[in-house]
């Protein structure tokens, strides 16, 4: 009897290490999402798209720098860099999602450089695009790829220039999480675009949403795997304990339909920001990624008084690229 119940412990032990792993592979490891295709959350009209067609060519027809960082665990990192039209004082740091590569993020990037007149970088985040590293991070190690970044913006451009971040989805939540570092005073503002809370918590909403299952214990025991084969656990990946430690202006944007990142994460980072200048914008009917796409007038209003607090001579126009 004794030797039927540990050959049945060691087999659910066996199948539990074994799930671990799938969803490893599944949601850390590089490589295709095709769940996130299949996800009918995801799935929207191409007039919706992150980015339009015009966006795209928009993008093909630049001709980018391509700046270069080596980290400290060795991965060598890709962003493009795209000089204003015109001098200014103004850089853009746009941060793409999960899965997605720079060239996903054109439709800000065109919008902080034809509209808003600023210097542009658009960084492919480890794991992704033609950066290195076979794991994604969830934000927590690309926060401090993005001090980083700020550094090479400062030593390129000089020590005058203002910078905003301004992420969408997981590169909301990467700029999150590197608010709460320490950053130089010419980071002027960040713009978190329906970013989640944590790693766990958006983890564990996805378990029960797309499989049914419940958190414990499959996710930590692939959070432990995280720790072990990438160097972080989905607790530590915390963009809600970050915006407790920030003192930079922040602004969250987050569609009221959103079903992949829950409307109810937005509420709790904002209430968790530690600094009296964070604003709220909450898009009716805009699901995930989609707050421009929906409502871009309402948007490029809050986005434009938001970066006009807090940096100089603001550059505007009447055409915001609908």
């Amino acid at each position: 009897m004794l030797s039927i119940i540990i050959g049945l412990i060691t087999l659910v032990l066996v199948g539990l290490v074994g799930a671990g792993f799938y969803f490893y592979h599944v949601a850390i490891a590089r490589g295709e999402k095709p769940f996130l295709s299949e996800d009918p959350d995801l799935q929207v009209d191409d007039e919706l798209d992150l980015s339009s067609k015009e966006d795209k060519q928009w993008w093909n027809d630049q001709e980018f720098a391509k700046w270069q960082q080596q980290t400290p665990d060795h991965l060598h990192l890709y962003g493009y860099f795209l000089q204003a039209n015109k001098p200014t004082r103004h850089v853009a740091i746009v941060a793409h999602g999960y899965s997605g590569d720079a060239k996903t993020m054109s439709g800000f990037a065109r919008l902080y450089h034809e509209v808003y007149g600023m210097h542009v970088l658009v960084p492919d985040a480890r794991g992704h695009g033609i950066s290195e590293g076979d794991y994604i991070g969830f934000g927590w190690h690309e926060r401090l790829d993005y001090q980083r970044w700020i550094a090479q913006v400062l030593q390129q451009l000089g020590n005058d220039m203002e910078i905003v971040l301004h992420g969408v989805s997981m590169g909301a939540a990467t700029v999150m999480m590197t608010s709460g570092e320490k950053l130089p005073d010419q980071v002027k503002a960040i713009i978190a675009d329906c970013g989640y809370t944590s790693a766990m918590e958006e983890l564990r909403y996805q378990m029960k949403r797309m499989y049914h299952l419940p958190a414990f214990p499959i996710l930590h025991i692939t959070s432990l795997l995280a720790k072990l084969k990438s160097g972080y656990s989905f607790q530590e990946a915390s963009a809600l304990n970050q915006v407790k430690k920030t003192t930079k202006p922040m602004l969250y944007v987050h569609g009221k339909e959103d079903a992949f990142v829950p409307t109810f994460m937005v509420h709790k980072l904002y209430q968790a920001t530690n600094t009296n200048q964070k604003e709220l914008l909450l898009i009716p009917r805009a699901g995930h990624g989609l707050a421009w796409q929906t409502d871009s007038q309402t948007y490029y209003q809050r986005l434009t008084a938001f970066l006009s607090k807090h940096l100089t001579e603001v550059q505007q126009a009447d055409d915001i690229l609908l």
